[in-house]
């Protein structure tokens, strides 16, 4: 027997059916697709809250037990037995690869790594302080002129080119921005490194390739930062109906080139309330400047007339712990013991989370640590400069808008061009 929920105009009294959509997991949605055709009005939901805009394959959130899985595998599982590049594998063939899979993809994105020359040179007409986001964005951009054949994708191979060649060059793209801003001389990867390490290299290499120091004082990058950076990259893969995925499957609907699409999300995250929210964490912690603060900052968190409010704490979708959260957690004091990390910042974190985790307040209005706060701690602990936290979130991110770039083309039954309608209250 077919689900359904009637609905009861009290106005009218006339009553109208609608069938009720079963998912795999999670709560089924209303089908309410006829509803302005059959009863002359709309749907009123602000920020579509409770609007499922699209059927996915792809990623599963339940908020309420802080469950994260991918292809229905996992988050703590990915996060501590594979690799990036074997989630990019899941995430876009819907499967986990073989060894020989990993491996060939590996070599591919090694290979697949080299921005067009012609886009290099683009570099010279950016203003050298460019917040590295804006390169990015006007990069990826750029990179529909000159993969312009993307546009008419016919077979899967098409498809799967266009996603490996955009994921492979997003951390030389994301490199590239940030040592234009600081004048710096841009560094070519090596394709004898591997995705994650190929990223900090160009990041820290003199020109020649000679590293510099890192903030341990070694010149080599060790085996636990590129660990750290990989899987942060795993935990950014993709996260749902987000605003900047949200945004990609918007602007696909309208049949706008992939990498157009993928520009877009880059801009929708790198607002303060989507992924730029790193970077105020950190922001906010050197702004209280020792412990000794952090007690007066709580009290002003928990003023309901003080504007004042933490960073980093809370989730739109979980009502538990985010389980991406509780793995940095554990990568960061993992950190902090193999690299000996011991920074006013980390201890003015691990403070406010001890308060946060015990406090009543808090623990009642379920404001938990969420990934920004322990990802911005991470990537300082990397030395990683701030201006970078989002463009690493971008890369990790690729994937995921690529995955829900294609799934929105293929599924060539519902695909509609995105146009939310409107309550209007003007004059």
């Amino acid at each position: 027997m077919k689900k359904s929920m009637t609905l009861t105009d009290n106005r009218t009294g006339k009553s109208y059916e609608f069938p009720i959509l079963e998912g795999t997991r999670g709560p089924g949605a209303v089908d309410m697709r006829s509803l302005y055709k059959e009863t002359g009005l709309f749907s009123y939901d602000p920020g579509f809250t409770s609007t499922a805009s699209c059927k996915s394959k792809i990623t599963f959130i339940d908020g309420e037990k802080g469950e994260l899985l991918y292809r229905g595998i996992p988050i703590e599982e990915l996060a501590s037995k594979h690799s990036y590049l074997e989630v990019c594998y899941l995430l876009l063939e819907g499967e986990l690869p073989t060894e020989r899979q990993a491996l060939e993809l590996d070599l591919e994105f090694r290979h697949r790594a080299f921005l067009p020359e012609g886009l290099v040179k683009l570099f010279d007409l950016v203003p050298d302080n460019a917040h590295p986001m804006s390169i990015m964005s006007s990069g990826v951009t750029a990179l529909s002129a000159f993969y312009y054949e993307h546009l008419k994708l016919e077979s899967d191979d098409d498809y799967r080119e266009m996603a490996h060649r955009i994921i492979a060059k997003m951390p030389t793209l994301a490199a590239f921005a940030y040592r234009h801003s600081i004048g710096a001389k841009l560094i070519y990867p090596d394709i004898d490194r591997s995705f994650s390490e190929n990223f900090l290299y160009m990041l820290r290499a003199y020109p020649g390739g000679k590293l510099h120091l890192d903030p341990g004082g070694h010149r080599e990058i060790r085996k636990i930062e590129i660990e750290a950076l990989d899987t942060i990259f795993t935990l950014h893969a993709d996260h749902e109906q987000n605003a900047s995925t949200a945004v990609v499957r918007s602007v696909a609907s309208t049949g706008a080139h992939p990498y157009v699409a993928i520009s877009s999300g880059i801009s929708a995250l790198w607002g303060r309330a989507h992924g730029g929210a790193n970077e105020s964490v950190i922001e906010q912690l050197k702004m209280i400047g020792s412990v000794e603060n952090v007690d007066k900052y709580i009290a002003r968190a928990k003023d309901p007339n003080d504007p004042f409010r933490l960073m980093g704490f809370g989730h739109r979708v979980y009502k538990n712990f985010d389980p991406r959260a509780r793995i940095l957690k554990q990568l960061q004091d993992q950190l902090r013991d193999e690299l000996d990390l011991d920074s006013e910042l980390m201890r003015i974190a691990q403070r406010i989370e001890e308060i946060a985790l015990h406090d009543d307040y808090f623990v009642q209005r379920k404001l938990y640590p969420n990934i920004d706060f322990y990802s911005g701690i991470i990537l300082t602990a990397l030395g990683l400069p701030r201006s970078m936290f989002t463009p690493i979130f971008v890369i990790g991110r690729t994937v995921g808008w690529v995955t829900q770039w294609i799934e929105f083309k293929k599924n060539t039954e519902e695909a509609k061009i995105a146009r939310p309608r409107q309550l209007y209250v003007g004059p």
